[in-house]
């Protein structure tokens, strides 16, 4: 899934330190970042002026095939609209890739801001790449080529463990997410997760928002998909895009959201884990100084260790860690959710989400 920043920091690095160098230097750096983006910088002292920049990214996929083999112009057009006479997409690309850039960084000013957020950009080429195929399929919200009937859902890849739909109805868009988790408690926490995001966001204060649901089950928009698809162990989380949420600036907003809803949920499960765990910690070092105190006991505990009480046992303290997560999340999360609607947060432990009005 895409990652929670759109700019990649090992790439504006090099850049970077192309830029400020005194002299030309000689770059041949290849750097591969969450599992499959792969990007190719190249610099040499015989031709200093251009910076050659090769992207490889798995783009987005329907029904397991690519949407396009190569880039569409319009989007060749996107990315030598970003800087003209910085950077040009070259036709075709280097072998391998998806995407060539030539770089004229010399053109780039001096000055800190002004270099900072150049080289900042041109380090989210990638990101443009991958966002530009869902904002085609989400401008048409409201389209009139879009007529009334039953629509067949459109299965979207970006990593082929995490496939979600986008089905096209009258008047919205909805983006649903088969969710699963290899562990048992992790389903307990985002079940727990998903049921505060759904009272959050039904009430008044958010009623601009994205209406989102879950649900243990398939939702119909899903009826007739393969088995495979449907097949998960936390249920399926839904977004209802309106014509609101696609206008203007709030349409890169919304994509890269949908992009990031399977980071979004494994960062929130993953600390929410952690604090699980720490109280179970706490939980049974007050448990070794009881025993300490009571002592004895020993045969009744072994015999309980092997006995169905064991398994109530869990199931009471899973039960009761998911208490004690909703009223964490209920404290604490939600409480910014205010400011903006699915922000991504950059490893902190505060919270926060970007709210689309």
């Amino acid at each position: 899934m895409a990652c929670f920043e759109r700019v990649s920091p090992a790439l504006r690095e090099i850049l970077t330190r192309i830029h400020r160098a005194e002299r030309p230097l000689e770059v041949d750096h290849h750097v591969h970042e969450f599992g499959s983006v792969h990007y190719h910088v190249k610099h040499s002292v015989t031709d200093p002026v251009y910076t050659y920049l090769s992207v490889s990214t798995p783009l987005l996929s329907s029904q397991g095939l690519p949407i396009s083999s190569h880039l569409p112009q319009h989007t060749l057009e996107m990315v030598n609209g970003i800087f003209p006479g910085v950077m040009e997409a070259l036709v075709p690309p280097n072998e391998g890739y998806q995407l060539t850039l030539k770089l004229d960084i010399s053109r780039i000013p001096r000055d800190g801001k002004a270099s900072t957020k150049m080289i900042s950009d041109i380090a989210s080429v990638q990101s443009a790449l991958v966002s530009t195929q869902l904002k085609e399929i989400l401008r048409n919200v409201e389209s009139r080529e879009v007529g009334y009937g039953i629509y067949k859902p459109i299965k979207l890849m970006y990593h082929p463990r995490e496939p979600f739909f986008v089905v096209k109805q009258p008047a919205k868009t909805t983006a649903i997410f088969p969710m699963r988790f290899k562990e048992k408690e992790d389903v307990i926490i985002a079940t727990a997760f998903f049921q505060e995001l759904m009272d959050v966001g039904s009430s008044e204060a958010f009623r601009k928002a994205p209406h989102c649901i879950w649900s243990p089950i398939p939702p119909a928009e899903l009826r007739g998909e393969p088995i495979e698809d449907l097949s998960t162990n936390g249920g399926f989380l839904s977004f209802d895009i309106t014509l609101r949420h696609v206008q203007g600036k709030k349409l890169e907003k919304t994509v890269w959201s949908l992009l990031n809803v399977y980071t979004f949920v494994k960062w929130h499960v993953k600390p929410l884990h952690d604090v699980g765990n720490e109280e179970g910690d706490d939980h049974r070092e007050t448990r070794k100084k009881t025993k300490k105190v009571d002592g004895g006991c020993t045969n009744v505990r072994k015999w309980m260790r092997v006995s169905k009480k064991k398994i109530l046992g869990r199931n009471l303290e899973l039960g009761n860690k998911m208490k004690r997560i909703r009223s964490r999340i209920k404290i604490h999360c939600f409480s910014r959710l205010r400011r903006k609607w699915l922000r991504m947060p950059k490893f902190s432990p505060v919270t926060r989400y970007m709210k689309l009005e």
